[in-house]
């Protein structure tokens, strides 16, 4: 009476084998193929086709370790600043340094003058010493660019976070260089732009995508990562200028309130890209897009979070004028809580889904909570 149900379930499951093995077959028969072609050809044909598959190997397995291994990526980086210890705001002057000749009329007459460098300008040259020199730059490099047979990175679930991740950030160094040429780095705007600090915007604004040589314009090209160097040696030389009282760092609240008003928007602008990706696509864990979509807005929140401690310290007597203490702490403490989200996998599934959670939705509730903070503090400071 079984005999029946069990020659079904047989039947079934050869049929399964079968498949299988056809299945394994297709794919194992092209390496056979070439292998046996492989054998018939001689050492001039062979060597040539050995080395292009070492240099193959070699470089994808280079640039799966760069995309795998984040090297100094840690959400807590900000407290290793010590930037509560500082009590003087930026551009200030903090003292007079000893002559290094005391026996010389010149260097008894007068001492140099020392004045307090900028924290904003130290975290933005070190998040991009982090991107470019501790890292390399994902977006350009080749086989990033050639893509996966052809099909971009970005829309596959693979080896791409990291780029996401560094755009981000890039994205918030870019935001401030353009802040402090335009507001931070000049008295009310009437003072001559530091040309510093006008090299380092410059030179981040360059595409983040190119390698040694591009197809538009043809021709050879110098690489992302090259002008991102430049514009740490930009940011460095200013804050050694500013150290040297040779620069300006005006740190009245209107400054103050403009740039925390122009990281809002910035904020919301993603938010609204987390919100369209969110409603628009439910694939769960098979939407390739949605990684992008959070590892930059992760990548952005990481490097505003430095910014906005490092301008806890540039604008300390501001924020203690105003009272702004535990407003200021408590901004903060939303970004830690945002960038504590680190799932292994993205989903953007739907937000009453018991199965795929949808962490698109999760990021964008916590940039809208540290904007709406932003907003608070922008507030206090119009007051």
């Amino acid at each position: 009476m079984l005999e029946p149900i069990v020659q079904f379930f047989q039947r079934i499951f050869s049929a399964i084998g079968r498949a299988f093995g056809l299945l394994v077959a297709w794919l194992v028969w092209p390496f056979l193929a070439a292998h046996g072609w492989y054998r018939r050809r001689t050492w001039m044909i062979r060597a040539p086709l050995l080395a292009v598959l070492a240099l193959f190997i070699g470089l994808y397995g280079y640039f799966f370790w760069q995309t795998q291994v984040w090297t100094g990526f840690n959400p807590a980086f900000v407290d290793d600043y010590r930037w509560s210890e500082r009590t003087i705001p930026a551009g200030q002057e903090i003292g007079t340094s000893a002559p290094a000749f005391p026996e010389t009329e010149a260097a008894t007459a007068a001492s140099a003058a020392q004045c307090q460098s900028s924290a904003i300008v130290d975290v933005v040259a070190n998040l991009t010493d982090v991107n470019v020199n501790q890292n390399a730059w994902i977006s350009s490099m080749l086989l990033y660019r050639l893509g996966f047979f052809g099909i971009d990175w970005d829309h596959t679930p693979f080896l791409d976070n990291k780029a996401s991740f560094q755009r981000g950030v890039n994205q918030a160094v870019r935001r401030t260089s353009v802040e402090l040429v335009d507001t931070l780095a000049r008295v009310r705007g009437t003072s001559g732009i530091n040309t510093d600090l006008q090299d380092a915007r410059n030179n981040l604004q360059f595409d983040e995508y190119s390698w040694y040589f591009g197809l538009s314009p043809f021709g050879p090209k110098t690489p992302t990562p090259s002008y991102y160097r430049t514009a740490i040696r930009s940011f460095r030389a200013f804050n050694a200028d500013l150290a040297a009282c040779n620069a300006t760092f005006d740190t009245r609240a209107d400054n103050l309130a403009q740039f925390v008003d122009r990281i809002a928007n910035d904020l919301g602008s993603t938010s609204a890209i987390l919100r369209e990706r969110s409603e628009n696509y439910n694939s769960g864990w098979f939407d390739t897009r949605a990684d992008d979509r959070f590892w930059f807005a992760y990548g952005q929140l990481y490097g505003y979070y430095a910014v906005l401690a490092a301008a806890g310290a540039d604008f300390s007597q501001v924020i203690r004028e105003r009272n702004l203490g535990p407003l200021w702490s408590e901004t903060l403490a939303q970004f830690q809580a945002a960038l504590r989200i680190q799932p292994a996998i993205i989903s953007n599934g739907r937000e009453d889904g018991w199965i795929m959670p949808t962490h698109l939705a999760t990021m964008g509730f916590y940039i809208l909570r540290v904007r709406s903070n932003l907003v608070e503090v922008r507030s206090v400071l119009d007051r």
